[in-house]
């Protein structure tokens, strides 16, 4: 049966909108004065040290001179990455809040790029077919009602021989776990509007006729205690830190939070997951 990733969810647009808008993502990874050099200094900082994965998952050097474009981009702390190493750097943000910072901090590193407000399940309304040679969303189709509209989206204004990479939450894991048994919650601020998890077959789906799958790797499990982490202090939970380090690393290859997966249009595809 074949799983429905169109309208999975009653939460709209303007829901997963005001929810971002509140408090975008990552926002709070500083106690410094909101929107300084300082401040995304100390935001960078702490997203790469609590999800160390991300700048090896972006390739961030190899895109330099190439046509970026990323969906979701938050506060802007890849973006920034992709930028400095040469990239020709688009971003796309529901959130004006977001993209209000994103916008700031480019200013104040002296970054160019591009930035548009708007819904990703309408990114043809904004670009011309077959414009980036990367398109990057890291945890963010996952948030909006239709999942497979992103990604035909997507699929038009990637290059024939582009490369699609993002992330996507696993259901098939230790977070999910702690979720269902009421210990955890899928984002920082509580009643994300959507937050769809996915298993294998609904990535294959989700991508199916539009990309071939290149590679799909599980990864990241948060360890802190959190109301230690919150206060940045970064105390691992006991039984984690009690783990010798590479069985931690094996529990996360197994029910890791994040799915990093690697595509490419349908033609070009190097392989089938």
């Amino acid at each position: 049966m074949r799983t429905d990733l169109r309208a999975r969810d009653k939460a709209s647009v303007e829901d997963v909108k005001e929810y971002w808008d509140r408090r975008p993502c990552n926002v709070r990874h500083s106690k410094r004065a909101l929107a300084t050099r300082e401040y995304f200094d100390e935001v960078e900082t702490r997203r790469y040290f609590v999800e160390p994965h991300i700048p090896g998952f972006a390739q961030f050097k190899r895109w330099k001179g190439k046509k970026v474009l990323e969906v979701g981009c938050g506060i802007g702390t890849d973006a920034v990455n992709f930028a400095r190493a040469g990239a020709l750097y688009t971003g796309v943000e529901l959130s004006q809040a977001s993209l209000d910072l994103a916008k700031k901090r480019f200013e104040i590193f002296g970054l160019h790029g591009n930035f548009v407000l708007c819904n990703a399940e309408q990114l043809s309304h904004f670009f011309s077919t077959g414009t980036f040679d990367l398109v990057y969303a890291f945890g963010v189709i996952h948030h909006t009602p239709d999942q497979r509209a992103v990604t035909e989206e997507i699929r038009k204004v990637i290059r024939e021989d582009g490369e699609f990479r993002c992330m996507l939450y696993a259901k098939n894991s230790w977070k999910q776990i702690m979720i269902d048994e009421g210990f955890d919650q899928p984002e920082a601020q509580a009643n994300c509007p959507i937050a769809t998890v996915y298993t294998l077959k609904m990535i294959r789906e989700l991508f199916s006729g539009l990309f071939g799958l290149v590679s799909v790797e599980q990864t990241h499990i948060f360890p802190y205690v959190i109301e230690k982490y919150v206060r940045f202090d970064y105390e691992w939970q006991p039984w984690f830190r009690e783990m010798p380090r590479e069985m931690f690393q094996a529990l996360e290859r197994s029910l890791g939070w994040h799915y990093l997966v690697v595509a490419r249009p349908q033609l070009r595809a190097h392989a089938a997951i």
